[in-house]
Parts: C-alpha cells; structure tokens; sequence
C-alpha cells in the first residue's frame, strides 16, 4: 500500500497537469471590433448655397474630382474690387520708385521764376510807396499796404523753392517703402480671395468612395458644417479593442489574423498601432485581480487591399504568435 503522501503529491500534480492543459493561449483570444477604412469628413468653407452636386453616395473619386460646388457670387465681385485696389496700389508703388517725372521739375521752375518776379515787382512798389510817403505825397497806409505785398511774395518764393528742391531730391525711402507695403497688402487680400473662390468647390482631397452626402442643391450649409465624406481607397484596417493580458504581450508587427463572418479562413494582418492608455477605466483605480479587465484599442493592418471588404462590419482578431 502506498503512502498516504505519496497519493497526495501525485493528486495534486495530476490537478496542476490538468489545469494548465485546459488554459487557453492567448493567442487564441479574439480582440473584438469593425472593420475600417480612414474617414474624411470635408467641410463647408463658407455659408453660400450648394449650386451642384456632382457625384453620388457610393461613387468612385479621383483626387482633386470636385465634389460640391458652392454658389461664388460675392466672391467673385470682392475679389474684382481687391484686384483693382491692388493695381491702384501697384501704379503708386511705380510712381514712387520712379520718382518725379520732367514734366513735374519744370514746372516747379517755372513757379519759382514766377514767385522771384513777384518778390521783385513788390519790392519795388514798397521802394515807390516809402519815397512817396517820405516827401508826404503818400500816406503811411499805402506803405503798410505795399509791404504786405512784399511779404506774400516772399512767403510765396519760399514755398516754390522748397517744392522744387523736394521734386529734385526724388521720392523719399520712407514713401517708397509705404507704397510697397500697401501693394503687398493688397496683393495679400486678392490671393486671400483667391482661395476663397477656390474652395467653393469641395474637392477630393484622396482617392476614394464617397460615402455620405448631407446636403442637398440648393441648401446652405453653415460654415464649418460636413458637406461629404469619403472613404479612403487602399489600406483597410481592423480597429479593435485588446484586452490587458494581450496588450502586455503584443507590438507593433506582430502578426495577426482577421475573421469576419461568412468568411472560413482569416484574413491576415499586422498590428501596427496599440494605444498607450486604456480605455474606459483608469488604471490607476484598479487591483490587481480587475487590470484584466482593462481594454486597450489597437488598430492591425490588413495585408491585402481588397476594395470590396464591407466597412463597418464586426471582426474578430486572434495573435497566433502569442503563447507559441
């Protein structure tokens, strides 16, 4: 008859064999989620009514195809008063530079001639007006009469010659540099309605299907508001929710295994992106029996790019590697 240990430690082996046996691979644990393929929601750039809308839901796009287009109206009309205000601008910076034309300095001469000969005439009725009053044949107010005259005319000689000193020192930097500035502030806005115009037209920014259509011609969406959506073409992709035993065993790479329903075998993948936090629970508020219940999303590439998968559908994603 055999010791009652021996039984004993033989039981309990054959429990653990027994138990570890039954233990799943993890591996073998299926991340639950859909299957996607990138978004792009495209938004309206002002509030203008929808003049056309040249594509359907479900229909194939190129890049750049235009998708709605907006009613361009008011842009139209300001970007024509921005470009005449910014060759008005450009005439003046030209002006500027160039500086004053021939024309211009001769004419400023011949003021000038002008304001010498009044000064000259002036002075000589004062001489006349001072003698005159002098010898009592005129009177004092005639003399004050006559030197106001003479001292508009100097004031007038002054003023010319300081005009055509200015007109033959040219355009000073300081005006030159302001006429620039505002020709570049004018160009800035015609290119500013440039864009403006440009993006009344909601275009493809990606090769893809156009998933969603909200608005219709004729509405006016409000700015900012979604006025398509379109599923990028290419990679497809299973965003899943990974379980804290996995996470702490997976990386970026690791080989994977797609199944959606209908389908008997897999569809191969790799993870290329696990989140850093949890989702849900904080895990800061759990012990250590609990963590497993943390869920971790992670997004696993598919390897083929089979246009035709369903988006949005349930998927299951096993890591064979794990446990191997």
């Amino acid at each position: 008859m055999m010791p009652s240990n021996w039984v004993r430690n033989a039981t309990i082996s054959c429990g653990a064999l027994f138990l570890s046996a039954c233990e799943p691979n993890p591996g073998d644990v299926a991340s639950l989620g859909t299957l996607e393929r990138d978004r792009i929601e495209l938004v309206a750039e002002s509030n203008e009514p929808i003049t056309r809308v040249l594509v359907e839901e479900g229909e194939a796009v190129e890049i750049g195809a235009i998708l709605i287009q907006q009613d361009t109206s008011r842009a139209e009309v300001a970007l024509s008063r921005a470009r005449a205000d910014e060759a008005v601008a450009r005439s003046a910076l030209a002006a500027a530079e160039e500086g004053p034309r021939q024309q211009q300095i001769a004419q400023g001469r011949a003021r000038l001639e002008g304001a010498n000969s009044a000064v000259t005439t002036s002075k000589i009725e004062l001489d006349r007006a001072i003698s005159l009053a002098e010898r009592q044949v005129a009177s004092q107010s005639r003399v004050d009469e006559a030197q106001s005259r003479y001292d508009e005319a100097l004031a007038r000689q002054t003023e010319a010659e300081a005009a055509l000193n200015e007109l033959l020192e040219g355009t000073r930097s300081e005006d030159i540099d302001q006429a620039r500035a505002r020709q570049a502030s004018a160009l800035a806005t015609v290119r500013d309605l440039e864009i403006t115009l440009d993006r009344a037209a909601t275009r493809a920014p990606v090769l893809g299907v156009v998933e969603s259509l909200p608005f219709e011609i004729g509405e006016r969406p409000p700015l900012g508001a979604t006025v398509a959506v379109v599923l990028a073409g290419g990679r497809t992709y299973a965003r899943v929710h990974v379980s804290e035993p996995l996470r702490a065993q997976l990386q970026t790479g690791s080989r994977a295994e797609i199944w959606l329903d209908g389908r008997d075998d897999p569809l191969p993948g790799r993870l290329r992106w696990i989140s850093a936090d949890a989702a849900f629970t904080p895990y800061f508020a759990l012990n250590q029996h609990d963590r497993s219940r943390l869920s971790y999303l992670a997004e696993v590439d598919l390897d083929t790019e089979d246009g035709s998968l369903p988006i949005g559908v349930p998927v299951e994603v096993t890591f064979p590697d794990l446990g191997s």
